[in-house]
């Protein structure tokens, strides 16, 4: 298959994750918005701060959330024990469905991840809708017992999927698939008669270090709340609805192109050669790609941290009533809008990096990422120390910048010996960055005289001038950035979304 085949497979597996991705999320977060209004501080940071956790060294060290920290109050937070075991069961009914979930990922089943994933999230927002309004007294146990259901249905949805796909022959031929039956996913013991497979078995400790280290970067500060207590619980709960409403624009738009164009990127590059070694033509597509993937980062984390940082305090005020638009909530928002553009342009540099790293090079990485880890760690420490729970998205903007820094000079060498220079994308004209700068200002004085205590009037005017001023931006993007736009119309246009989907 050749690079532009690639390509187009990649786009079109992009653009209708990133379909089903919007029509199911908006779902889930209409649902979360009624929620929240029944819910304190308190369960919320229990819930989503620290149980998570517990999830994840639920068979190894599920005691020390029993025994060794501090423990709500019932008062507060009831059923807390029992909550924390029935989110380790679920963590072990979601091990079973991986190998499910492994298979789809490397067979591109993009419709099948998105609708079971997403199906799962609202069945389970209902739940929690239903048991919030009838059974409040329950506490812990609606949220437990909604997790367990999630993870049940998430698995349910994997295994008739494949039940259905293993048992016809033709569709085994026509997907290529290295599994015929639903028992080659079970463990079993190989034909040499080994228990263990020691090749496989190095190979999966290496994807553990890497994954470990990944989980420290991206989850670290849930780890410093937990064991440092350095936020109560209520302060705990607002960070992570705020982390949660910040990060929606980086799932539903970066994580499937950044998913689909890491598998381009892996098809199309030979991990071993560098840019001159391998077949120009493909050398060339995958720079063109990369600078406008760079560029559409770069626009869409420009426009979300400009914009973000007038409507913080009115999103906020919708989706959570004054529980989150009053205190720190409206600053930690306008601070995550700005970590926004960062991992916008981070998923797409690292997607490349990792995708024509030789494992040489991405052991090195890992031991880097070990020093990222512990030096985020101690920063987000320190910083929440210093100015509150906005510290910690001040140590995850230090290490987000440090990994694209890694990142951009990868690609620079990569690069450096042939004629394509795909960090371009990464500059924007002076035309743009003004209309840029000339929103942002405008947005910001049309918060202070109409946001947010002015009544409705007032906020439907301020909602109106960030309108006409994001269409000014994006007209002007729409006549300056015409190479990205020939991107976007031949590589993701409304025929790509469209198209029959796997």
């Amino acid at each position: 298959m050749g690079s532009h085949e690639i390509l187009g497979q990649a786009a079109r597996l992009a653009s209708s994750g990133l379909l089903l991705q919007v029509l199911f999320r908006l779902i889930t977060f209409v649902l979360n918005a009624f929620i929240l209004r029944f819910l304190s501080k308190e369960i919320v940071g229990i819930v989503n701060v620290r149980v998570p956790l517990g999830v994840l060294w639920a068979l190894f060290l599920g005691w020390v959330w029993l025994q060794l920290l501090e423990v709500p109050d019932p008062n507060v937070v009831p059923h807390y024990g029992m909550g924390v075991v029935l989110f380790g069961l679920s963590a072990v009914v979601e091990l079973v469905g991986e190998p499910f979930w492994v298979l789809a990922q490397t067979h591109m089943f993009v419709k099948l991840k998105v609708i079971a994933e997403s199906l799962s999230v609202i069945l389970k927002s209902v739940l929690i809708a239903f048991l919030v309004l009838w059974l409040p007294h329950w506490g812990l146990y609606i949220f437990s017992s909604a997790q367990l259901f999630y993870t049940a249905v998430l698995v349910l949805c994997y295994v008739i999927y494949f039940k259905k796909l293993l048992g016809s022959p033709e569709s085994i031929k026509q997907h290529n698939l290295p599994v015929s039956r639903m028992t080659d996913l079970l463990p079993n013991i190989p034909r040499s008669g080994a228990f263990v497979n020691w090749t496989e078995a190095k190979l999966t400790w290496s994807f553990f270090k890497q994954s470990f280290l990944k989980q420290i970067l991206t989850e670290g500060e849930r780890y410093v709340m937990t064991f440092l207590n350095v936020l109560n619980f209520g302060d705990q709960g607002v960070y992570d609805i705020v982390n949660n409403l910040g990060s929606l624009v980086a799932r539903l738009i970066f994580q499937p192109v950044e998913e689909s164009f890491y598998i381009f990127f892996a098809k199309v590059l030979e991990r071993e050669k560098d840019a001159t070694l391998q077949k120009q033509e493909d050398i060339a597509v995958t720079a063109a790609v990369l600078e406008s993937l760079l560029k559409l980062a770069l626009l869409v984390g420009l426009t979300i941290t400009i914009f973000g940082f007038a409507y913080s305090q009115l999103a906020l005020d919708i989706y959570g009533g004054a529980m989150l638009s009053s205190g720190s909530g409206p600053v930690l928002l306008r601070s995550y809008c700005f970590y926004v553009l960062l991992l916008a342009i981070n998923g797409v540099t690292e997607c490349f990096t990792f995708a024509a790293m030789s494992k040489e090079q991405v052991d090195r990485y890992n031991l880097t990422m070990l020093a990222l880890s512990s030096s985020f760690l101690v920063l987000s420490y320190l910083l929440t120390r210093w100015c509150g729970s906005v510290g910690f998205i001040m140590a995850n903007c230090f290490n987000m910048g440090i990994r694209i820094t890694q990142s951009l000079c990868f690609i620079h060498r990569y690069y450096r010996n042939s004629p394509y220079r795909p960090l371009a994308g990464l500059y924007l004209s002076p035309v743009l960055l003004g209309a840029f700068v000339l929103s942002g200002g405008i947005t910001a004085v049309s918060e202070v005289f109409l946001c947010c205590e002015q009544g409705w009037p007032a906020r439907l005017a301020h909602v109106a001038v960030g309108a006409f001023c994001l269409g000014a931006t994006l007209e002007t993007a729409f006549l300056t950035e015409t190479k990205l736009i020939h991107f976007l119309r031949t590589q993701l246009g409304v025929p790509r979304l469209t198209g029959k989907m796997r």
